[in-house]
């Protein structure tokens, strides 16, 4: 069952340089597109869901709309800043689009962390993972500063933001993070998930 007070957006806006530009959201992994994967997960979550940034073609899902980056060119904190500003919810989930093997009660669990706080990210031994992670909607007018002000790094929102993480052996009761969090940047990490 969805809460209306949740929204999740996909983030879909890079470049994708090292795979060579594919859109790595349509990337077929177990027979099915990453971003279909993600869309069915998050209705799962969330009553909200759509996809932010610089979308080629447009949804394969008809019911998942797409919006453009209301700050272009900043890179993913910009996806993030759109996402919190289109959202009809108070908690706003982001996940990037490559990412195939994310699980719900994981997703959960960060829903519940940033309740209480400005948000919650998922943080293992190589860092935070500010694109899986959960906002409140209200911190939407500190996420626009740091981009008025040239912070453009997500990592950085911690300076600004009150973050729980996800971590330790709280995150792996959810499974093994190496798994749960594969994403899909060179034609190698592809080709391994196959």
């Amino acid at each position: 069952m969805t809460a209306p007070n949740r929204a999740a957006a996909i983030i879909a806006g890079g470049r994708a340089r090292r795979l060579g530009g594919v859109d790595k959201s349509r990337l077929l992994v177990g027979g099915r597109p990453i971003v279909a994967r993600q869309a069915e997960l998050l209705r799962q979550v969330a009553g909200d869901v759509f996809v932010v940034g610089d979308y080629p073609g447009r949804p394969l899902d008809p019911d998942l709309p797409c919006y453009d980056d209301v700050v272009a060119g900043v890179g993913a904190i910009g996806g993030v800043c759109t996402a919190l500003e289109v959202a009809s919810a108070d908690l706003v989930l982001v996940v990037a689009c490559d990412l195939p093997f994310l699980e719900a009660p994981l997703l959960e669990r960060l829903f519940d962390l940033a309740a209480t706080a400005d948000g919650a990210w998922v943080r293992t031994s190589a860092g935070v993972e500010p694109l899986v992670a959960c906002y409140q909607r209200g911190v939407r007018a500190r996420v626009r500063a740091a981009i008025d002000e040239g912070r453009l790094k997500l990592a950085d929102l911690s300076g600004v933001l009150d973050i729980r993480e996800l971590a330790g052996s709280d995150l792996e009761r959810f499974g093994d993070p190496a798994r749960l969090l594969t994403n899909v940047n060179t034609p190698g990490e592809y080709e391994r998930i196959q």
